[in-house]
């Protein structure tokens, strides 16, 4: 019999709810970006997010049950990690739901969530694989035994890759956000151009840092300003959007070569990357490995996701109760 899983995300900019089948089919995906919004600010303004929720997670819920209309099995939520006042919007919601309706309550780690964007991207993806996870505020190389067992071989030790691109878009005046627009751009660079550096860790090969390469790029721009020197923007954001690409597919491609896995997934925002993936398909084609992503809709913050991550926990009994609170700073 099928598991029916209404979802809702909330965690940061995007007000979404879905409902997913047996973690895997998509019946509805309901989302309400508040990325226009903040285009003004540079950046997502925490206090302005969680009133911006308020307004929109109840005609968000309702289009969903409208548009599906099919019976639902449980109800999953957010827990986190997130902007504490946008996660607490969600979840209430989700406590009130489930309450109403006498289902079960599931908590879910928006960091899984991203990892399961891949199964409903591509059915017929399972563990094990090795998945690298990467947006505007995580950047980890995820060892993903099964469903619910997931171990962090590497993380960032400061900047998220999706951060770096952010505050790079913003030195150079292509506004918020930052993602895509450096990805246009440099589709019209040269990556060669710079030598943007490298990050390298002796005592943890798969730990990444983009805080050192940011602050490269904004003294290249400021340097040249400041001797009233021309700037190519094109080939700024490609070569560094080289420079973040290369580390991110080393770490992962070790990963895999030490765990003897031939599969990779990418998961997150900057999982949209069009130059990440080309560069990642031939590093892969050339060593022999699948690699997976999902479709570009699911790389961003989406309800559907939570749902596809909350359905193994359904089968496994892993639910919540009325006391679930918003973890702001949740880890995997």
């Amino acid at each position: 019999m099928s598991v029916n899983i209404l979802a809702i995300e909330s965690s940061c900019d995007e007000t979404a709810c879905a409902i997913i089948q047996d973690g895997r089919k998509e019946l509805v995906n309901i989302i309400a970006s508040q990325a226009e919004l903040f285009s003004k600010y540079g950046g997502v303004v925490p206090e302005i997010a969680s009133r911006k929720h308020v307004e929109l997670i109840i005609p968000v819920i309702n289009e969903a049950i409208t548009k599906a209309n099919c019976n639902i099995d449980a109800i999953a939520v957010t827990k986190g990690p997130g902007l504490v006042g946008a996660l607490l919007v969600g979840i209430q919601a989700a406590k009130g739901l489930a309450y109403a309706l006498k289902k079960p309550l599931i908590g879910v780690n928006h960091l899984h969530g991203h990892i399961a964007a891949n199964f409903i991207g591509n059915k017929t993806i399972k563990p094990p694989f090795i998945c690298l996870l990467v947006s505007g505020g995580h950047s980890h190389v995820l060892h993903v035994l099964d469903y619910n067992t997931i171990i962090t071989l590497g993380r960032t030790r400061d900047d998220a890759a999706g951060e770096a691109f952010d505050k790079i878009a913003r030195a150079i005046g292509l506004g918020y956000p930052g993602g895509p627009k450096v990805d246009e751009m440099a589709k019209k660079g040269n990556p060669l151009a710079i030598n943007f550096p490298r990050s390298k860790f002796k005592d943890n090969p798969y730990d990444f840092s983009f805080s050192g390469l940011k602050t490269s790029v904004l003294n290249f721009v400021n340097q040249r300003v400041q001797k009233n020197e021309s700037i190519v923007v094109e080939d700024v954001c490609a070569s560094f959007q080289k420079a973040v690409s290369d580390v991110l597919i080393k770490n992962t491609l070790l990963a895999a070569k030490t765990t003897n896995l031939d599969t990779i997934v990418l998961a997150g925002g900057v999982a949209a990357n069009t130059y990440l993936r080309s560069e990642m398909n031939k590093a892969c084609e050339k060593e022999g490995l699948n690699v997976h992503y999902p479709p570009i809709k699911y790389c961003t913050d989406n309800a559907a996701m939570i749902g596809s991550f909350a359905y193994y926990q359904y089968i496994n009994s892993d639910f919540s109760d009325m006391s679930l609170n918003a973890q702001p700073s949740l880890k995997l």
